[in-house]
């Protein structure tokens, strides 16, 4: 099977009218199907994307990043695809790295394969490294598992594994309950290391909101999974009311 023919790439973008048709370019040349989805951009990132022959999914409003990703991923699913890539339109990921996802698909057993900055953090923002680095942390006491990068968007999704889950982040805390639900559900969850590239490009992350959703996330997440536990003991132990009633 060859996997690059079975995965689409799927970039949610706002604003990214400057660097959004060289991805689209340099990402075609290793996939075929490229969607972008527009989150409400203002700055004609629709019409470059069109041009630099993506397949444009406009939202007239912003949404934020998780819902742009789960339109992306339905899309790419409808259309028949195994696996979808999901990158960043502002250019921080190389199309270069794409062959380290497919190849990685294709001698394992993962459901999602997620891409690791975190070997080579140089050029990586002192602020950004070590907020990822206590973030990827937390996510990995609380699922068990190694996740080195967690908030990498580069990440390639297993479709008919993320189509069996339910997901209710709208913005950037999609990249943790991603690799939450996954590793919960015992989705296998790989890393490969890639480029990191920084070019002085304004992040579409605001600290202060976005760092509160995450905590109302992480809140949320804790006690859904807690809660979870303790079902199945509530149950066992009511009483045999039908037993009791027939005596």
């Amino acid at each position: 099977m060859s996997f690059s023919a079975n995965c689409s790439v799927v970039i949610p973008c706002l604003n990214e009218a400057d660097a959004i048709a060289g991805v689209v370019s340099g990402v075609g040349k290793q996939v075929g199907c490229v969607i972008v989805v527009d989150d409400g951009s203002t700055d004609g990132t629709e019409a470059k994307a069109r041009t630099a022959g993506a397949n444009v999914i406009r939202r007239e409003r912003s949404g934020g990043k998780g819902k742009a990703l789960s339109t992306g991923f339905a899309h790419a699913d409808r259309l028949g695809f195994e696996w979808a890539l999901a990158m960043d339109g502002d250019g921080q990921h190389s199309a270069k790295d794409i062959p380290k996802f497919l190849g990685r698909a294709v001698v394992g057993d993962a459901r999602m394969i997620v891409g690791n900055r975190m070997e080579d953090t140089d050029n990586m923002p002192a602020t950004r490294r070590r907020t990822n680095q206590w973030l990827s942390r937390k996510l990995s006491r609380f699922c068990g598992s190694d996740l080195p990068d967690s908030q990498c968007g580069f990440r390639m999704v297993h479709l008919s594994s993320w189509r069996k889950l339910e997901f209710t982040s709208e913005h950037f805390e999609i990249e943790s309950e991603l690799l939450v639900r996954f590793v919960r559900a015992g989705f296998g969850v790989e890393f490969v290391p890639v480029q990191t590239r920084y070019a002085g490009e304004r992040s579409k992350i605001r600290p202060l909101r976005d760092t509160i959703r995450w905590l109302k996330w992480w809140r949320a997440i804790r006690r859904e999974f807690a809660m979870e536990r303790v079902a199945p003991l509530i149950f066992s132990e009511r009483p045999d009311v039908s037993s009791a009633a027939i005596d």
